[in-house]
């Protein structure tokens, strides 16, 4: 199917959402299992008791609600035992502690209010004087009082919406945020649950607004987004010409193995390295894999290395995760590392 899809349906009891580029699968939220153990996910805000500092890790672990650690690296100012407003900042690996952060982030679909970074900043996708200054204006006024270290940041998708509801959307943000500040009193407890894949997908995806929106319980299939989820629980990943990429998850690293199929020459071996160097940061993202990365690319001449670079470099920035390259090792393999922003696909679809 041509166009931007965005999919809103159900995976097992619970919500998913994809969206999908003439056919292709961009991106895929699936809710975590409901358990009493779960750690919290990203972006859930939390009142927290600060423990003592941990020398060499540079932060503090921090008491969460249910008994569960949280580690922040934002100490300053906090004595042992002080109560903090926290947001979790990413997924929490298998036995280490929720990373959390001070520096919440409170998102709407065109506004995300910012405490403890003051200010107004419109979306720099917004370049025409003109919208720029009615959302300035806009702003401004809904602004107005508000604590001198509460932020606003103004989004893309605000250039498309209308004036009533992107003040709309920044009283009740406002609200939701200064009641969040003002909460310290108490034990740890759960303030402001993250929101669910439907409401991420519309709240993030839909500007522009999808060409086609599916929901139901036979959309998933009708699609073909359930064959796509099976074959990213498989570690092989098909590329153009036959070549193919192999994706391998450790507990210490990321292991990915270019393979070109039965043709083994030098330019099948740079045409199948190029191709998976454009796939590979979607394959991370769908497949929610981060951390450490090693690619084993095929066999090519070195003097096409920086060829297969900037088709990597350019790959990321389309992305927009951040990436960070290492570059080649002395046995010949690429080391990169992403920054982990989601629960691995295979560890929500786990019994």
């Amino acid at each position: 199917m041509k166009g931007r899809v965005l999919v809103l349906g159900r995976f097992g009891g619970r919500e998913l959402a994809a969206r999908l580029h003439d056919g292709r699968l961009e991106d895929l939220l699936l809710a975590p299992p409901e358990a009493e153990t779960a750690p919290p996910a990203p972006e859930t805000i939390l009142r927290a008791v600060v423990g003592r500092p941990v020398k060499g890790l540079g932060g503090a672990f921090v008491d969460l609600p249910g008994g569960a650690k949280g580690f922040l690296r934002q100490t300053r100012g906090l004595a042992p035992g002080a109560r903090v407003i926290v947001q979790v900042a990413g997924p929490a690996e298998p036995g280490k502690a929720v990373p959390v952060t001070t520096r919440l982030l409170i998102k709407g679909r065109t506004v995300i209010l910012t405490p403890g970074a003051p200010g107004i900043n419109i979306s720099r996708a917004i370049r025409e004087p003109e919208p720029r200054a009615r959302l300035d204006a806009i702003a401004r006024a809904g602004m107005d009082g508000a604590d001198a270290g509460l932020g606003l940041i103004l989004r893309s998708a605000a250039a498309d919406a209308d004036d009533t509801e992107i003040a709309g959307e920044l009283a009740e943000l406002r609200a939701l945020a200064e009641r969040l500040l003002a909460d310290t009193d108490g034990p740890p407890e759960r303030l402001l649950d993250a929101p669910g894949p439907h409401d991420l997908a519309w709240r993030d995806w839909a500007h522009p607004l999808p060409d086609l929106l599916e929901q139901g319980p036979d959309a998933l299939a009708a699609l073909g987004v359930e064959a796509m989820l099976d074959a990213l629980l498989r570690d092989r990943a098909d590329l153009p010409g036959g070549a193919h990429m192999i994706i391998e998850p450790t507990r210490a690293l990321v292991a990915v193995d270019v393979n070109t199929g039965a043709d083994t020459s030098p330019a099948a071996g740079l045409k199948a390295n190029l191709a998976a160097a454009r796939d590979l940061p979607r394959q991370l993202r769908l497949r929610g894999l981060g951390g450490q990365i090693t690619v084993d690319f095929a066999p090519m001449p070195k003097r096409d290395r920086n060829v297969l670079e900037q088709a990597l470099r350019a790959a990321i920035r389309k992305d927009g995760a951040e990436i960070t390259l290492a570059g080649w090792t002395p046995l010949g393999n690429f080391e990169l590392q992403r920054r982990r922003d989601r629960p691995a696909l295979r560890s929500l679809l786990a019994p």
